[in-house]
């Protein structure tokens, strides 16, 4: 769902397009005003992280929500890995510092979007392990989407920056989705008992 949504509004402005290794990339009016603001899209990612991470606290991993909320853990902590050794690797500069979308290897960070990244590795496992039952959860989906946009209307990433980092994002989710999770099995033992089951 979240591939066709942000692929049909991409490609719909491919028309402006500058370049970029999709040719889809081009510069957005400056927008940090209301919902789009920075310090609204910080609301959000580090929100949804702390959530997150306190549902993976409260459930423990003994529980099917507790194991997909630490399989959630693993994944940001992997794209984050993934992200840190990407920025420097490509050095693609930002829009808000050339309009030119082909300028790689200049020391920028905009190649891939961290932020588009660990939302989506957060939300994934959820994803995989209760969509089928329950659709609305697809829902949550809508967190890197803003991302995504929010990012590009402040002229942070580039439009292949974002869908990057979906791609690496959700690789990510479903990998940690597939195993136990790691993050959970290198902490002490009550980690896993969860602290609703100690009240």
């Amino acid at each position: 769902m979240k591939w066709t949504i942000l692929v049909a509004g991409f490609l719909s402005a491919a028309a402006n397009a500058g370049g970029g290794p999709l040719g889809i990339d081009h510069r957005w009016n400056r927008d940090d005003n209301g919902i789009w603001k920075t310090g609204v899209q910080d609301i959000v990612r580090y929100g949804s992280l702390a959530a997150g991470v306190g549902l993976a606290l409260w459930e423990g991993g003994e529980t099917r929500l507790g194991r997909t909320a630490w399989q959630s853990i693993d994944s940001v902590a992997l794209t984050s890995v993934i992200v840190l050794a990407a920025k420097p690797a490509f050095g693609r500069e930002r829009p808000r510092d050339t309009d030119d979308p082909d300028q790689w290897r200049k020391g920028g960070r905009s190649f891939p979007s961290g932020e588009v990244s660990q939302l989506a590795a957060l939300v994934t496992p959820y994803v995989l392990e209760y969509g089928h039952e329950n659709p609305a959860v697809y829902a949550l989906e809508l967190l890197p989407a803003y991302a995504a946009i929010a990012r590009m209307k402040v002229q942070e990433h580039w439009q292949t920056d974002v869908l990057a980092a979906f791609a690496i994002g959700t690789a990510s989710g479903y990998f940690a989705h597939r195993r136990s999770p790691m993050v959970l099995g290198v902490l002490p033992g009550g980690f896993s008992v969860g602290i609703k089951k100690r009240f």
